[in-house]
């Protein structure tokens, strides 16, 4: 198991494969606020399951292609659905 991270769905055109923005804070080198980065990963996703929207769990795993060595863990939430809707 690798490093896992959770980001957003922003593109779902490809077959098998997501492209995933996960946001980070990191502090200002020299004044120390807090700036949001955000960094693409394209994610495995075997199924087809995931939709633009998404909130996923994108795990590190074996290189798929050139670009693509994650892979997708689960759907945390869907694009549109409340939290209520989704337990239901």
């Amino acid at each position: 198991m690798g490093r896992t991270w959770i980001g957003r769905v922003v593109s779902d055109k490809m077959d098998k494969t997501v492209v995933v923005a996960v946001e980070t804070l990191r502090p200002h080198p020299l004044y120390g606020r807090r700036l949001k980065r955000t960094k693409k990963y394209m994610a495995h996703d075997e199924e087809n399951r995931c939709r633009v929207g998404d909130k996923v769990v994108i795990e590190e795993s074996r290189p798929y292609s050139r670009h693509k060595k994650w892979r997708v863990v689960e759907i945390l939430e869907r694009a549109g659905e409340t939290a209520e809707e989704s337990v239901e």
